[in-house]
C-alpha cells in the first residue's frame, strides 16, 4: 500500500495544475483526509424487441421500427470520504459529513449519507443533478466546521464508438468471443480521456441482470491504482474478454463510459485523492 500511495501521489502530481505550488503540494501530501467520488451518466437507451429476440433489426431506430424496450437515461454521484492513518492503512470511512456536489456557480446538489463514509444521489431522486459536458464540478465536504475539496474539470462529451452501431441496429457475436473497438482520437492537445467498460445481460422481458464485466474501480484502492496507472485505461484499442458475453441467444448491453480525472483542490486533502467526472456510448449486443 506505501508504494501505492506513493505511486498515486507522483502520478497525480503531474497531473495536477497544482503541483507547481509546492507549498500547498506538501500539505496535501501530508494530510490525511481523502476522497474518491465519481460523477457519471448514462443516456437513454432504446432496445428494439428484434434485439432482444435476435431477429433482423432492418428497420430498427425508424419511426416505424416496432415495439422498443427503453433504458432511462441516469445520472449518479457518489462519493467516498475518509482518513487515512498511515501510507500503510486502509482508508477509513467518515460519516456524518455535509457532502454537496457543485458544477460551477451552479446550487450544489447534496449527497445522501450511505454510511461507512459513503455518499450519494441519482437523477432518479432529484431533478437537480444533471450532467454537462465542458463543466467544473467541485466534491465538497464539511465536516466540524471543515471543508473539503476535490474537482475535475472540463467534463468529457460522449465519445462515439462506430462498431457499436452497425447498420442492423446491433452487433452479432458469437457466444464466449472476444470483442475489440478502437477509440475516437481525441482532440488536438488534448489527452485520451480513461474508459471503462460494463458489459449487462438484458432478458427477453427487457430486465437487466448482473454485470458480467466491468473494468471500472470500486473500491478506495482501486481508485488509487487508477491514479498510479492511468495510461492502462487511455489506451486507443480496447478488448472486452469473451466471458463478458457467456450465454447464447443473450442480449447485452455494452456501456463504454469515457472519463476525465481530477484530484484535490484544497490543501487540506490528500494529494493521492481521485474523482471523476464522465458520461457514457451504449452498443446492443447479441449473441448467436
Amino acid at each position: 500500500m506505501k508504494r501505492l500511495l506513493l505511486s498515486a501521489v507522483a502520478a497525480v502530481s503531474l497531473l495536477s495544475p497544482l503541483a507547481c505550488d509546492l507549498e500547498k503540494t506538501g500539505n496535501q501530501l501530508a494530510a490525511d483526509h481523502v476522497m474518491v467520488g465519481t460523477l457519471l451518466a448514462t443516456p437513454q437507451v432504446d432496445v428494439s424487441t428484434s434485439a432482444l429476440a435476435g431477429y433482423d433489426a432492418g428497420t430498427y431506430g425508424g419511426p416505424d421500427g416496432g415495439d422498443v424496450v427503453s433504458f432511462p437515461g441516469e445520472t449518479a454521484a457518489f462519493l467516498f470520504f475518509g482518513t487515512k492513518s498511515g501510507e500503510n492503512a486502509q482508508p477509513e470511512g467518515l460519516s456524518g459529513a455535509t457532502v454537496t456536489l457543485q458544477a460551477g456557480s451552479a446550487a450544489a446538489v447534496p449527497l445522501n449519507a450511505q454510511g461507512g463514509g459513503s455518499y450519494g444521489v441519482t437523477s432518479s431522486s432529484t431533478d437537480a443533478l444533471t450532467y454537462a459536458s465542458g463543466a467544473t464540478y467541485s466534491f465538497i465536504a464539511t465536516q466540524g466546521g471543515t471543508r473539503y475539496e476535490a474537482q475535475v474539470k472540463d467534463s468529457p462529451t460522449k465519445e462515439a464508438i462506430t462498431a457499436f452501431h452497425p447498420a442492423e441496429g446491433f452487433v452479432r457475436i458469437a457466444a464466449n468471443t472476444a470483442f475489440s473497438f478502437d477509440r475516437p482520437a481525441p482532440p488536438a492537445n488534448q489527452d485520451r480521456t480513461l474508459g471503462f467498460v460494463t458489459v449487462v445481460p438484458v432478458g427477453s422481458d427487457g430486465q437487466k441482470g448482473q454485470a458480467t464485466y466491468s473494468n471500472a474501480p470500486t473500491t478506495p484502492v482501486e481508485f488509487l491504482q487508477l491514479a498510479a496507472v492511468p495510461a492502462t485505461y487511455r489506451e486507443a484499442r480496447v478488448t472486452i474478454p469473451a466471458t463478458a458475453f457467456p450465454n447464447p441467444k443473450q442480449t447485452y448491453l455494452v456501456i463504454f463510459q469515457a472519463v476525465r480525472m481530477g484530484g484535490a483542490e484544497s490543501d487540506n486533502l490528500f494529494l493521492g485523492s481521485v474523482v471523476l467526472a464522465g458520461t457514457s456510448e451504449v452498443g446492443i449486443f447479441r449473441t448467436n
